[in-house]
């Protein structure tokens, strides 16, 4: 049974019946429901800091991993970003310097709506596939570039052999010949000067006065530097390497000895008449793997293309050697 509560009326000097307000009544039920409040949010917050809720261990381990993996990637990244800086430079360094840089061919222009792709894909992936998918692809470009730089070192050295395979290769010719005046005789079949007969000439003659200076056509050692009373005379050969050989012949004195190492354009003797000769001249072959080849193909280096194609008709005239 509710209790009902009277107060006395100084006014009407009676006792009358006590009537809270309304209003009364809902600040004091607001008043109740926000000291509930206060107190709940300050118990949550005492409790927290004294017993951590459950799974706050887990929570934090995971976030702990995350980092690691996440600091891991990062490196791989670096490492992998030194990579494409050590490529760009020694491709810089190779191609761009010494080959001509070959433009992008549309395929690669493609590739732009496939990466569009990918970043959607990768974009519904959660953080774990996210990582070990970026794992992944990492892993794969580390390992083409990896490939790639073992490609550069490879054409390094091809070229480095390359440069060392064109200074040895028989490339001017062994007298002076600006005019294009001095071949006498070229490579083939000639008539013999002494015997008359129809005898394989295996080199080039240049006329020239006795006493010109003679060149070698390539670097390389010299391998003979001799006489010889019916061949060739006072005669120079140089072994260049990779199967080729030059001779020089006739030559009034040798200045190269046997064993000596020279370079291309130095001199090694002068033109002469000795040996089987009927004037002075320079007899001049091309040895390669041990056969004798036509000279006149291994003027590249001091002949521009309509010089080179006078040589080569007068070299293919059929006439009489001087040797």
């Amino acid at each position: 049974m509710k209790k009902v509560k009277y107060f006395y009326n100084t006014s009407t000097l009676r006792y009358e019946k006590l009537v809270t307000p309304l209003r009364v009544k809902l600040l004091r039920i607001f008043g109740f429901i926000c000291a509930a409040l206060v107190t709940a949010l300050l118990i949550t917050n005492l409790t927290n800091r004294i017993l951590p809720p459950k799974g706050t261990e887990e929570l934090q381990a995971d976030l702990q991993a995350m980092k690691r993996k996440y600091a891991a990637v990062a490196e791989e990244l670096g490492n992998i970003r030194l990579m494409v800086q050590e490529v760009e430079k020694r491709d810089n360094g190779v191609y761009r310097s010494i080959f001509e840089a070959s433009p992008i061919p549309d395929s690669a222009r493609l590739k732009a709506i496939e990466q569009k792709n990918e970043l959607k894909l990768v974009a519904s992936m959660s953080d774990p596939e996210l990582i070990r998918s970026i794992t992944a692809t990492m892993m794969e470009i580390r390992n083409r570039l990896g490939h790639q730089n073992n490609s550069f070192t490879e054409i390094e050295h091809l070229v480095a052999n390359k440069e060392h395979l064109l200074a040895h290769l028989p490339a001017i010719q062994p007298v002076s010949n600006k005019e294009l005046t001095r071949i006498a005789s070229g490579f083939g079949l000639r008539i013999d000067p002494v015997y008359k007969t129809t005898k394989f000439h295996k080199g080039l003659d240049f006329t020239a006065p006795q006493g010109t200076p003679i060149y070698a056509t390539a670097d390389g050692t010299v391998s003979k530097s001799e006489y010889n009373a019916t061949g060739f005379g006072n005669h120079v050969v140089i072994d260049h390497g990779y199967g080729y050989e030059t001779l020089y012949g006739h030559m009034v004195r040798i200045k190269a000895q046997a064993g000596q190492a020279v370079k291309r354009g130095e001199l090694i003797g002068w033109v002469g008449t000795t040996g089987k000769s009927t004037g002075p001249h320079c007899h001049y072959e091309v040895h390669k793997n041990g056969e004798a080849v036509d000279p006149v193909y291994y003027f590249y280096n001091d002949l521009t293309p309509e010089e080179f194609d006078r040589l080569l008709k007068l070299a293919s005239a059929s006439n009489q050697s001087i040797d």
